[in-house]
C-alpha cells in the first residue's frame, strides 16, 4: 500500500464521519486487510493489499437520512464522477485511488443502477453481499471508527465470489487472500465466528465454499467447515424424531 493512498483512504473516511454516514455503511474489499492487521494484533499478516479501489457497502435497510452530496464533498481531493458500464454506474474517480458504493442484489436481482439521490449517487448491485453485514467488528483507523465485515464473513465471502469469477487469476487471489485470513482467525482462537457465519448460509452457498477449499487443498480448514454441515443435518435429524 502506497502512503499516498494510506492518506486519500484516512481523509475520505474522515470526511463520511464528519458527515454522519461513515457509521451507517460498511467498508468492504481489500482495504479492510490493514485494518484487520490492527484487529489481529499481529505484525506478519500476509495477505497483501494491491488495489486502487476502495468500496463501500450499503446495508438493507438503508438507514441514511442524511443529504450529503458525495462527490461534491470530495471534489478537492481531485475526484471527478465517472460512469462506467451500460447502465452507467458512477464510480467516483481519482489517479490515486477510486470509490464505489454497492448495495445487496435483492430477488432475481437487476442491471441497473440502485438509486441513491440523498448522496448525489447510485450504486451497483452485487450477490452474496448481505453475507458481508451478518457479522461486522468497528475498528479505528487515526481514531476514525470504521465499520467492516468481520474477518469471517469476510474470508467465506471471498471463497464464494471465486467460484463465479471469470477469470482465474483472480479467483485464485480471492481464495488465498480468503485462506490467509481464515489461518489468522484460527491463530485469533475465534473459528466459532467462522462456523456462525456458516451454518445459516443456503446449501448452494455453503457447497461453492466448501469447492473453492478443496481446490487450494486446504485439509485442515476443508474439515472444519464440513463439521458444521454434518452437525446440521444430525440436528435436523434429531429434530424430525421429537
Amino acid at each position: 500500500m502506497e502512503e499516498n493512498q494510506y492518506k486519500l483512504c484516512a481523509e475520505i473516511l474522515k470526511r463520511l464521519n464528519t458527515a454522519g454516514i461513515l457509521n451507517k455503511i460498511i467498508l468492504i474489499g481489500s482495504w479492510c486487510i490493514p485494518l484487520y492487521k490492527q484487529y489481529f494484533s499481529i505484525s506478519d499478516f500476509t495477505a497483501p493489499l494491491r488495489t486502487r479501489d476502495i468500496d463501500f457497502l450499503i446495508p438493507f435497510p438503508n438507514k441514511i437520512k442524511e443529504n450529503v452530496d458525495i462527490p461534491a464533498l470530495l471534489k478537492d481531493l481531485g475526484y471527478v464522477v465517472g460512469f462506467k458500464g451500460t447502465y452507467g454506474f458512477i464510480q467516483l474517480e481519482h489517479p490515486t485511488l477510486m470509490v464505489e458504493f454497492l448495495v445487496p442484489e435483492k430477488g432475481k436481482g437487476t442491471d441497473k443502477p440502485f438509486s441513491l439521490p440523498q448522496l448525489g449517487l447510485n450504486a451497483q448491485t452485487l450477490r452474496f453481499l448481505d453475507l458481508l453485514s451478518s457479522k461486522t467488528i468497528t475498528v479505528r483507523l487515526e481514531d476514525i471508527p470504521v465499520i467492516l465485515p468481520h474477518p469471517a464473513p469476510y474470508a467465506l465471502h471471498k471463497l464464494l465470489i471465486a467460484q463465479r469469477r471469470g477469470y482465474k487469476e483472480k479467483a485464485l487471489k480471492d481464495k488465498r487472500d480468503a485462506i490467509s485470513v481464515i489461518r489468522n482467525i484460527f491463530e485469533n482462537k475465534e473459528d466459532q465466528a467462522l462456523l456462525e457465519v456458516f451454518k445459516p448460509l443456503p446449501k448452494k452457498w455453503q457447497k461453492m465454499i466448501l469447492k473453492s477449499l478443496e481446490e487450494e487443498t486446504e485439509v485442515e480448514i476443508l474439515n472444519f467447515m464440513k463439521s458444521a454441515t454434518v452437525s446440521k443435518m444430525e440436528n435436523s435429524k434429531k429434530g424430525q424424531y421429537k
